[in-house]
């Protein structure tokens, strides 16, 4: 049965586009039959790196079947079949082109692209009753479908119905999903606002303000804003030099905030956001943990507390959230005071996959280790005292979704970044990047080490072609994409 439905879908069929006798294989869209020979049918909504979603309608066309029947159908999902007529340029097609593109204009009369294709057909103003001049959003969905189908986050989608549909998060609350990659973004072809509506796309200009507005130093284009490099370890043991640790000390002790959101292992591996508020809790959550976890409901809970002074340690994707949100907050909560600890990443690993990928490859429970760490290309976990490891190309499965498509190692958004690359075993590199960073690190107690550049930079330049690789696709709307597969690191 496979191999007949395989079959009827490589069969070749023969139908008519304009008039023009067209050979196709069957079930291939209309719109991608008709630009394979020269005809050019206008779409809004549609990506060949995306499932077929017909919102836009703007790639009408009229058909004819076997039987005779005439009707309009959305070409982007509507197969190809064998005696098929199909019209690009009918008067009906025109006419439902034109109103739509009319409806279109009434919702975001002031959208560039919008406006350039309504000349195209004739219009140029509406004229049905224009409800909001600032609206940029047409619902097309491709930024719900890239975030879900590509990206594989789904932390946006579609809410209500009728006027009142819109693109959103679940509840209309800051996300706890979204990486900041600008998937969205880069997808949209109105560049909706709407996209950066309790999410965290950072694109060049949002970069740019971030880095204005909280940060100092020398511009770097794969290590980001910095005023020091250096190596160091720690008193309090640790991973890498415990570095994270003593800075976290050093804040609380200089007053420089009274709550640190960190993370901290529950029972087993899984791990969770805390809440930090002397040094015994603090050295409680030390060790580095591989997963990603939510900590913006602690960050909205300790604010809604009063809490004005805090401290947050996170990943890349943690830190560009908390950045966004610090910026949209602070008329809010002009006396916030966020100092962002940000540690190197190169992705990081799903609990379930991890747990189920080394039990096969390392035959141990990961609940029962006792530290794990990368180091030089290998994942090592520690049980008893005993080190097993295996290459971290190996564990490429059990890696979160969008992953790849972040382009940020050295966490550019953070007032100091931590990690171990760069840095002699037992010690871990320090990236400052702001006032709060230096003042941070003055006074801790950290023993001086040296620091290689050059391999960090080797690593963020890598992950950063990784995720243009990913995301380049989505510029161009003629290419055929397929979700990628994560790359392994290399160090």
């Amino acid at each position: 049965m496979e191999a007949n439905g395989m079959e009827a879908n490589m069969r070749e069929i023969t139908l008519k586009i304009d008039d023009k006798e067209v050979r196709a294989k069957e079930g291939t869209p209309l719109l991608e039959v008709a630009k394979s020979v020269g005809i050019n049918i206008p779409t809004l909504c549609h990506h060949r790196a995306l499932s077929s979603y017909g919102s836009c309608r703007i790639c009408s066309v009229e058909i004819v079947d076997k039987r005779g029947r005439k009707r309009i159908v959305t070409s982007c999902n509507y197969p190809a079949e064998e005696g098929l007529v199909v019209y690009t340029n009918s008067d009906k097609t025109i006419r439902t082109r034109k109103t739509l593109l009319e409806l279109l204009l009434a919702r975001t009369p002031n959208v560039p692209k919008i406006q350039e294709l309504a000349r195209e057909y004739g219009i140029e103003k509406p004229s049905f009753w224009v409800a909001d001049g600032n609206e940029d959003c047409i619902l097309c969905g491709l930024c719900t479908r890239v975030c879900a189908e590509l990206v594989g986050v789904n932390a946006i989608d579609f809410a209500n119905r009728g006027v009142e549909r819109q693109v959103t998060t679940p509840y209309y609350a800051f996300s706890d999903d979204c990486i900041g990659c600008g998937a969205c973004a880069i997808i949209c072809p109105t560049k909706s606002k709407r996209t950066r509506i309790n999410t965290y796309p950072v694109l060049e200009e949002d970069a740019k303000q971030i880095n204005a507005q909280f940060l100092k130093g020398t511009f770097d284009e794969n290590i980001g804003v910095y005023t020091s490099i250096l190596s160091a370890k720690g008193p309090y043991g640790g991973q890498d030099g415990g570095v994270v640790t003593a800075l976290l000390v050093s804040g609380l002790q200089k007053g420089m905030f009274d709550s640190a959101i960190v993370v901290q292992r529950k029972e087993g591996y899984e791990a969770e956001a805390v809440v930090a508020e002397n040094i015994d809790d603090v050295i409680k959550a030390r060790g580095t943990k591989y997963l990603r976890v939510k900590m913006l409901p602690i960050l909205k809970e300790l604010l809604e507390m009063g809490k004005n002074k805090l401290a947050v340690v996170g990943t890349p994707c943690e830190v560009r959230a908390a950045r966004r949100i610090q910026q949209v907050l602070l008329p809010e909560y002009p006396d916030l005071q966020l100092t962002v600890i940000g540690l190197f990443c190169f992705e990081a690993f799903d609990y379930e996959k991890l747990k189920d990928t080394v039990q096969k490859l390392l035959g141990v429970d990961l609940d029962s280790v006792e530290k794990t760490q990368i180091h030089k290309g290998q994942f090592i976990a520690t049980v008893n005292g005993k080190d097993y490891s295996t290459p971290v190309k190996t564990l490429s499965a059990a890696i979160e979704n969008g992953c790849p498509f972040c382009d940020d190692f050295t966490n550019k958004y953070a007032d100091v970044s931590v990690g171990s690359v760069g840095s002699d075993e037992g010690f871990s590199t320090i990236i400052v990047r702001s006032d709060i960073g230096d003042n941070l690190l003055e006074n801790a107690e950290l023993i001086k080490g040296i620091v290689d550049k050059e391999e960090i930079t080797k690593l963020a330049i890598f992950k950063k072609k990784r995720a243009t690789k990913n995301l380049a696709p989505l510029k161009q709307p003629d290419v055929q994409v397929q979700p990628p597969a994560p790359i392994p690191r290399t160090h």
